[in-house]
């Protein structure tokens, strides 16, 4: 299945407290109950105004339309073509 990073500008990301993260958190998984088990979170990154979040998915229509249903931006949502690490250079 397809892996995707999804960028999301959101002003003051870094700045959002626990309990904002939480329910944001709790918002993206309650969608993706609705959506079913072939969109799945694996996790984000919070920077200063921007979040990153990594999802497999069938395709990015279906990243899509779970930022549609759960009102989160969706400013780029690239597929991820490999992955290299530090043992990529062995």
């Amino acid at each position: 299945m397809p892996k995707f990073v999804i960028e999301r500008e959101i002003e003051g990301a870094g700045k959002l407290s626990g309990d904002d993260l939480q329910g944001i958190s709790q918002k993206s998984c309650c969608v993706l109950e609705e959506l079913g088990p072939k969109v799945q979170w694996l996790h984000s990154y919070v920077t200063d105004d921007k979040i990153y979040c990594v999802y497999i998915a069938p395709d990015a229509e279906s990243v899509k339309k779970h930022a549609d249903m759960g009102g989160f931006p969706a400013n780029s949502i690239s597929q991820v073509r490999t992955i290299i690490d530090p043992t990529t250079s062995e």
